[in-house]
């Protein structure tokens, strides 16, 4: 199966801005996933051929997933700056491992720091007006979601626990949905964090009524990606546990920052070698499905992508 840009929909929280050119521009990323996605199918078939058992198959996913890690550090280094409004860029983050007590935490909800030409209001901490992106109504979005868990699930407090059930019936603690008084103490915490790396947190989007997604713990994330290597691993793997082992890596990502590109990258190409045309396809809000619809939903073959390919 030739792989293509078609294979990775334009993530909606890298549309940052309304101008169609631009929004092209980001969109040509797809061709550069591309590229590493094959680059990385054709070393794994390599690999897997002179493997005599899962485990060496596990080795070579391993491996392969290391080389796209670096691949991305290496665009990361290249670019030089990062989109829209927000902290600093720092390369190096594209390849610090997520270390227990400083877990990845990510907004949802109203961020109006992606609505384009927004200007920051110190009273209430966040910026307010402008011209609402593909990334701000993708956060919004989400963010309704988020809170529809809260009441669907009957969960009356600030944290949503999401679990992960693997295809042996085992269960691992996820990542979690955080409101309320925890999410504002998650902005404090957030803001003294990039602070204490020497970078001007003022401006940080702390106000409003904040909701963030938080990564497992170290030692869940890192049973959650084992998991996926092992289910990736199985010569016998079908659509279904594709999906699976899908949601098991959006649910641990392994960096600082870069995570999302990796993993889209890595999972198209190991469907690519060991399902071909039968390899669902990417949603283009994989990240945010996963992080906030809970497994079923997050896992639905029929899961249809937001359009954002103007088509």
């Amino acid at each position: 199966m030739t792989i293509t840009r078609a294979h990775f929909p334009t993530s909606p929280l890298a549309l940052r801005f309304t101008d169609p050119d631009r929004q092209a521009h980001a969109r040509a990323f797809a061709d550069q996933q591309a590229t590493a996605a094959t680059a990385a199918r054709d070393r794994l078939t390599d690999l897997w051929a002179a493997s005599q058992h899962r485990a060496d198959r596990v080795a070579a996913l391993s491996a392969v997933h290391a080389d796209l890690i670096a691949w991305r550090y290496d665009l990361a280094v290249a670019a030089g700056g990062r989109l829209g409004q927000g902290i600093a860029h720092t390369p190096q983050r594209f390849r610090t491992p997520i270390a227990e007590g400083n877990i990845n935490y990510d907004r949802v909800g109203r961020v109006g720091r992606l609505c384009e030409g927004a200007e920051w209001d110190p009273a209430s901490r966040t910026y307010v007006g402008g011209t609402p992106t593909p990334a701000a109504e993708a956060m919004l979005k989400y963010g309704r979601a988020a809170e529809a868990r809260f009441d669907e699930e009957r969960e009356h407090g600030d944290v949503l626990q999401n679990w992960v059930t693997l295809p042996d019936g085992r269960r691992i603690s996820g990542n979690r949905i955080v409101r309320g008084e925890a999410a504002k103490g998650i902005a404090e915490e957030l803001t003294a964090r990039v602070a204490a790396r020497g970078i001007d947190a003022s401006r940080m989007e702390t106000g409003g009524i904040p909701i963030y997604t938080a990564t497992p713990t170290a030692q869940d994330s890192k049973a959650l990606f084992a998991a996926a290597l092992e289910i990736l691993a199985d010569p016998d793997l079908t659509p279904e546990t594709y999906l699976t082992a899908r949601y098991c890596l959006f649910q641990a990502p392994q960096t600082k920052k870069g995570s999302d590109a990796v993993s889209r990258t890595f999972i198209v190409a190991v469907g690519a070698l060991a399902l071909g045309d039968a390899a669902p396809a990417l949603p283009a809000d994989i990240d945010l499905r996963c992080y906030v619809l809970g497994q079923a939903a997050a896992t639905a073959a029929h899961a249809s992508p937001v359009p954002d390919e103007g088509e």
